[in-house]
């Protein structure tokens, strides 16, 4: 019957380096040990194994087809638990926060705010995740989380951070050519860009029918991030999350049109965990990110 217990972990490192190199001697220095001490772990695995992993050559070793097959994946199985330890090292880097935002928030409100956050903390390493099933704070996966709706988790401190609407906005070319005071114009200048998700919406789809009905529709995309770069490139009147279209209208690479009404969009919530983060560098990301919010209103 074979041996279904596990070898101990020592012995399988060891075998591993002495593979990999080829010599006993070699793999005692790299893992700081006495060749007798290696030669007695792969003594000790060939025993639990039950046939021999080695046979000597010239100075050296190589592998039977026993330790072939054993070190194929005994070698996958120690760069895995290696690549996993290299990973937990990055993540306990005393500069690195992680930040969970939704896509369009984190591309048009975060990214510039994180310009300022790195003039102030020049070590800062943000991690930004738009993963929003990743949103629950811990002690390590997720410092800060930027949600549609709060969390209510036990043990993390939210607050609100901004109000989103839904705007008209255009390339500042187009704009031009739509006068304010005269909105049933714009049909015959200008297109409608707009979400597939707002035009099936029980809520925004008679919103965008009821204001937006003199424009032509132009293209309709599933992706904001395709909305609004088909807005930069003049295409049409796009209607967008403000926030979205922060840094683009700050840039006046895009302008408002206010010619339509906007359309409230919700509230966002910033969470961290409660009373003392695992590092001070996380507070002073979420009262930086609060303080950049007030100040945009």
């Amino acid at each position: 019957m074979p041996n279904t217990r596990l070898p101990s972990l020592r012995f399988l490192i060891g075998f591993e380096a002495a593979a990999r190199l080829g010599n006993y001697s070699r793999a005692a220095d790299e893992l700081c040990l006495s060749q007798s001490a290696i030669s007695h772990q792969i003594a000790q695995l060939e025993q639990h194994v039950g046939q021999p992993l080695f046979r000597r050559q010239g100075r050296g070793v190589e592998l039977t087809v026993a330790g072939r097959l054993l070190f194929e994946s005994v070698g996958k199985s120690l760069d895995q638990i290696r690549g996993g330890l290299a990973r937990i090292e990055t993540y306990m880097d005393e500069h690195l926060v992680t930040v969970v935002c939704p896509a369009p928030i984190a591309h048009g409100w975060l990214q510039p705010r994180l310009d300022l956050l790195h003039r102030a903390h020049p070590r800062l390493v943000p991690i930004v995740s738009v993963d929003e099933t990743a949103r629950y704070i811990d002690e390590l996966d997720v410092d800060i989380a930027i949600t549609r709706e709060p969390l209510k988790q036990q043990g993390v401190h939210e607050v609100p951070l901004l109000d989103d609407a839904l705007i008209a906005v255009a390339a500042p070319a187009l704009a031009a050519r739509l006068p304010a005071s005269k909105p049933e114009v714009h049909g015959e200048r200008a297109g409608l860009l707009c979400l597939e998700d707002d035009l099936t919406s029980e809520d925004i789809g008679p919103f965008i029918r009821e204001h937006f009905a003199g424009l032509p529709r132009r293209a309709i995309y599933d992706d904001p991030r395709l909305l609004l770069d088909a807005c930069l490139r003049g295409r049409g009147v796009a209607l967008l999350s403000r926030l979205m279209a922060d840094d683009a209208l700050r840039e006046g690479s895009l302008k408002r049109l206010k010619a339509y009404p906007a359309r409230p969009a919700g509230r966002l919530w910033i969470s961290r965990i409660e009373g003392e983060p695992r590092m001070p560098l996380v507070k002073d990301v979420f009262d930086g990110l609060l303080a950049y919010a007030a100040a945009s209103g």
